[in-house]
């Protein structure tokens, strides 16, 4: 948006740049015309001037995936006088929650409180929601505590954003105390809470032998559930949010919950379950649960094939994990995410039919006119780093694939290249060492070495 292409870049820096030119120009003995004009400097390249402008600032930071500016844009609104009001705090912990930083979210709690603004129980959602992003389910059970003391009646959200905070450490324990507690309270489980139950046990260290058991156990379960007491408006400020269920809740699929046709979103059970056969490589749960699913006549999407893939990869069963791509991608449009699980999946203790599975995909990805984008890229050329024999081909064609496009993959992924490339029987003059080197050296530059770098 225009509003920030003037000033975002100079965030906090731009009040003490006008005061300062202020100063200069009243020492300087400028008169009236010389105040005026850095007046008007200011309002040229100030970015918001009333809390109205502020949210909208905030709102396109959130959207544009930036959470690391939103401190910076607050500071600025608090300098300039402006006063936030609820729904600015609501967008930045909001905000704070789809980048999962916990420390912030607890920055502009305080801050509300500061202002006399007590948190309501969306805003403690989206702030326990944010702890099971960090894994820091002591901090979830300290809000739950907090909301007790100060009255904040919980709802059936509140009892699934803690039991899927709980998960995401393996609390099983308290995650069996959280059902207990929604069972006393009238609340029945839904998905999302056989979700969270999956999601324990797949985190649970060390890891039980029942596992598997338990997830089949689970999704058996899940057939019968119960609607979980919640009315319309319950949710009503997580669509007006543009928060999805998956992104509240914390599910796998809560990145490609936008995105029309990845996933359907009745199969939610299927692809946490999935997902955690993929995490553990347990490929005997995997078949039993597509034995299920087949049972049941659903149809894929494509994060369930993803995950498939993914986890007969992990296995070793390339075969499977190609028939599984084959027989989805003959028939129904295949996302650039499915072409890369099964590229840098096949790379897995690079073998030479893995390898060749990989450039393979590769290549019917450039054919399909598909692009890698830059943590794609990253991705890939970092596993493909790691080849120790052979011609590097494959990591030779991702880098090729994204200087075609001007991407940059991240530092760590060029290192690695890089490192392979020196470890290769290659003159210090070959066009692609050199431009490597440069790469690398323009990175590092910008951030710095790293330190167990060799």
């Amino acid at each position: 948006m225009g509003l920030l292409k003037n000033s975002l870049l100079l965030q906090g820096q731009l009040r003490q740049a006008t005061a300062q030119a202020a100063a200069a120009a009243a020492s300087a003995g400028v008169g009236r015309r010389g105040v005026a004009t850095s007046t008007e400097e200011y309002m040229r390249r100030n970015y918001a001037n009333n809390v109205s402008e502020y949210n909208t600032v905030i709102g396109s930071l959130i959207q544009q995936r930036r959470p690391y500016l939103l401190r910076d844009a607050y500071d600025d609104m608090l300098l300039d006088g402006v006063q936030p009001v609820r729904d600015t705090f609501h967008n930045l912990i909001v905000g704070t929650m789809k980048g999962s930083r916990l420390q912030d979210a607890f920055y502009f709690r305080d801050q509300m409180r500061e202002m006399g603004l007590q948190p309501d129980v969306n805003l403690y959602n989206f702030l326990i929601s944010t702890c099971g992003k960090c894994k820091n389910s002591d901090a979830a059970i300290l809000l739950l505590e907090e909301m007790k003391a100060h009255g904040v009646k919980l709802k059936g959200e509140t009892y699934i954003c803690l039991l899927n905070a709980l998960a995401a450490t393996g609390r099983t324990d308290q995650v069996y105390a959280i059902v207990r507690d929604m069972t006393a309270a009238g609340l029945g489980l839904n998905k999302f809470c056989y979700a969270g139950l999956i999601t324990a046990f797949k985190n649970k260290t060390p890891a039980s032998e029942d596992t598997p058991a338990k997830i089949l156990e689970f999704v058996q379960q899940s057939k019968g559930w119960q609607y979980v007491e919640r009315v319309a408006n319950d949710s009503a400020e997580n669509i007006m949010m543009n928060v999805s269920d998956e992104e509240l809740y914390n599910l796998p699929t809560a990145e490609f919950a936008h995105r029309r046709g990845f996933i359907f979103k009745q199969l939610t059970i299927y692809h946490v379950a999935i997902h955690a056969c993929a995490d553990l490589g347990s490929k005997e749960t995997l078949e039993a649960l597509l034995d299920m699913f087949t049972k049941e006549n659903f149809n894929y999407d494509a994060f369930i094939v993803m995950q498939a893939v993914r986890c007969y990869l992990r296995c070793g069963d390339i075969d499977s994990a190609v028939k599984m791509f084959e027989e989805f991608s003959s028939s129904k449009p295949t996302p650039a995410e499915l072409y890369v699980t099964l590229a840098e999946g096949a790379m897995i203790g690079y073998t030479p039919r893995g390898m060749e599975v990989a450039q393979a995909t590769l290549e019917r990805m450039t054919e399909r006119k598909f692009f890698l984008n830059p943590k794609m890229g990253t991705d890939l050329l970092l596993a493909a780093s790691g080849e120790k024999t052979g011609g590097y081909t494959t990591a030779n064609y991702i880098w090729d694939m994204l200087q075609t496009r001007n991407i940059i993959p991240a530092l760590p992924a060029v290192e690695a290249y890089y490192k392979g490339l020196k470890e290769r029987e290659i003159p210090s003059d070959d066009p692609r060492l050199v431009n490597v080197a440069r790469v690398l050296d323009n990175l590092q530059l910008r951030l710095g070495p790293r330190r167990n770098f060799q």
